[in-house]
């Protein structure tokens, strides 16, 4: 039997808030609480996976606009971040997504959102839920997910959304204590819970504690001092809490909708395919069955790495191994990324980091160091773009402070977060760039408008000095090294509930999260326990299928979410006895030419 679950009316949490408000506990250790709840409704040129952009509409380059760029109202901040999310996330190429596979037709329906907060936090964070009006209450499905990367409330909208809404199913998000509710500490103002900028303290979602002579832009994943990666089980299994009140409120006919009587199905990818996989490990059978995209995990698993621990040291060592490296993906940035390559490798044999009398020799000894260390040739080929975009010093800057839990203004490297000119010197943010925050921003600046300040830089390696720091907060000396792999302990995941279905689906040429350090020593230890584990391998798909909009990468690599789609769809041919569960797999596509989305049968999906 399923655990069951207690259904909270709104009047009921507000009470509940109230006392904590004045100083008292919640009645259990798992009470959720919410604040700020709303609705809204979505019909009539407006739906739930596109707000009304369509196909067409979210594949326009140009984001959706607002009337008033320094005020948008709350419609069109929805707009922009739905298309935000789907161009950040999915493979929109014709052929694709709402083609081959997927939907992209409108799905009327409701939207429910709150503020919720996890007992022992210090900060609220939001959930939604959206519920279709093809929701069949005989038959209650809900698919619950989390926001990949630190992504806002929508994040996940291609993954779960695209999935669960053209089936009936309600979807439940969360943002897992990240997102992009920014507080610029120089004009003293935040994001409301609507998404709008400009809510002094009282109103903002995210209000920084700081320390003194503290300046310029905060953000939850960094400054809340929550270390939210520990808690991402309990932040998706509260979205799901949420989901069930808000379905029996909305159709009380129907209800209560409990864990015993509705399918929960939870899904995610990056952090948030991490997110579900900390979610299976809670007590309680409330999950029916998992599927895992490219998650980003820390297990016990023979060969598993910390995601500090691999990012720190490719941000150090990768730049230098690419140097003069034959046949790497290009991307519009790597022109200007390619000169640097070899002053990174000047640096690293200046400070004894890597061997060689010139870039070549150095490069060769950077590429081995980490292959020594797991990285396959093929991660380190797609890793380029995580060098060409900054991408890897974004995730240890931001890391480094959340694992730490340290406050705004006292990041042990001295790295902070701004609006920049020219120079990358700090300039106050505007008005218009605050009010595009919330619908815009990825949750890690560098990016909309937000970089990172670091006081190290100087040429002819900018980064180098800080890179070295951030690396040995992972294995050097000191209290604050010691407070960061504090928090990375905390990171380290439990095995699956017993019975449990789980599926994992990652690509073979993943260069962000490798699959060597995650998905293989997890599914290796968690099957060797007698779980319910299976892999699906995918050679040539690496992290982002957004980025194959990109030509040299279309040309090289293959979407993950088609894959991660039919997973969810035989388990739940599974769950409705139509079929067996999904076995291992090493998913080899077929060759194919050009740049266009891959066609299903070329895909070899299981």
């Amino acid at each position: 039997m399923k655990a069951q679950s207690v259904r909270l009316s709104i009047p009921v949490l507000a009470l509940l808030l109230a006392a904590c408000a004045s100083g008292a506990r919640p009645a259990t250790p798992d009470a959720m609480t919410f604040t700020h709840p709303h609705h809204s409704v979505h019909r009539d040129g407006d739906d739930l996976l596109s707000a009304g952009l369509g196909m067409a509409g979210l594949r326009t380059p140009m984001a959706p606009t607002f009337a008033d760029p320094e005020h948008p109202t709350a419609a069109e901040l929805r707009r922009r971040a739905l298309w935000t999310s789907w161009r950040g996330i999915a493979d929109l190429r014709p052929g694709g997504v709402g083609e081959a596979y997927g939907s992209l037709d409108a799905v009327p329906g409701r939207e429910f959102h709150a503020l919720a907060r996890l007992p022992g936090t210090r900060h609220p964070h939001r959930v939604m839920v959206q519920l279709p009006d093809a929701f069949d209450a005989a038959k209650p499905c809900l698919v619950v997910t989390a926001s990949s990367g630190s992504r806002g409330i929508y994040g996940s909208i291609a993954v779960a959304g695209g999935w669960g809404l053209p089936r009936g199913c309600a979807v439940a998000y969360t943002d897992k204590g990240a997102g992009s509710d920014y507080f610029d500490l120089d004009a003293g103002v935040g994001i409301d819970a609507t998404g709008q900028a400009g809510a002094g303290r009282e109103d903002a979602v995210f209000v920084p504690e700081v320390a003194e002579g503290a300046s310029g832009v905060t953000f939850a994943h960094a400054h809340s001092q929550d270390n939210p990666e520990a808690d991402w089980g309990r932040h998706v299994r509260q979205a799901a809490e949420f989901a069930l009140q808000s379905m029996s409120e909305a159709l009380p006919e129907a209800g209560p909708f409990t864990f015993d009587n509705v399918r929960v199905i939870a899904v995610g990818i990056s952090n948030g395919g991490g997110a579900v996989l900390r979610a299976a490990e809670l007590e309680g059978d409330w999950l029916d069955a998992v599927v895992a995209g490219e998650p980003s995990v820390y297990s016990p698993g023979e060969g598993a790495r910390s995601l500090y621990d691999y990012t720190t040291e490719a941000a150090l060592l990768m730049p230098c191994a690419l140097a003069d490296r034959e046949d790497l993906p290009l991307s519009p940035l790597s022109p200007a990324s390619a000169p640097l390559r070899a002053a990174r490798c000047a640096s690293l044999a200046a400070a004894g980091l890597v061997e060689g009398a010139d870039t070549a020799a150095q490069a060769a000894s950077a590429w081995q160091q980490l292959e020594q260390a797991g990285w396959t040739a093929e991660a380190l080929r797609a890793g380029a773009l995580s060098v060409d975009f900054d991408l890897w010093r974004s995730v240890a800057v931001t890391y480094a402070s959340a694992y730490g839990r340290f406050r705004a203004g006292e990041h042990p490297c001295g790295f902070s977060f701004a609006a920049q000119n020219a120079d990358f010197s700090p300039r106050p943010a505007t008005a218009a760039e605050r009010a595009a925050w919330w619908s815009d921003a990825s949750g890690i600046p560098p990016g909309n408008g937000v970089g990172i300040i670091d006081p190290q830089a100087a040429l002819p390696d900018p980064t180098v000095a800080g890179l070295q720091c951030l690396r040995a907060l992972n294995d050097g000396d000191g209290e604050a090294a010691a407070r960061v792999r504090a928090g990375v302990e905390e990171t380290r995941l439990g095995l699956p509930r017993e019975g449990l279905p789980v599926v994992l689906v990652h690509g073979v040429d993943d260069g962000l999260i490798p699959i060597a350090f995650t998905s293989d020593p997890y599914a290796a230890w968690a099957r060797a326990a007698g779980r319910e584990v299976s892999l699906w391998r995918v050679h040539g798909a690496q992290h982002f299928d957004g980025f194959l909009v990109l030509p040299d990468y279309a040309a090289r690599y293959v979407p993950l979410i088609p894959y991660v789609h039919t997973a969810l769809d035989q388990v739940a041919g599974y769950l409705d006895g139509r079929g067996p569960l999904p076995a291992n797999a090493d998913i080899k596509p077929l060759p194919r030419e050009g740049v266009a989305a891959p066609a299903l049968e070329q895909l070899a999906i299981p």
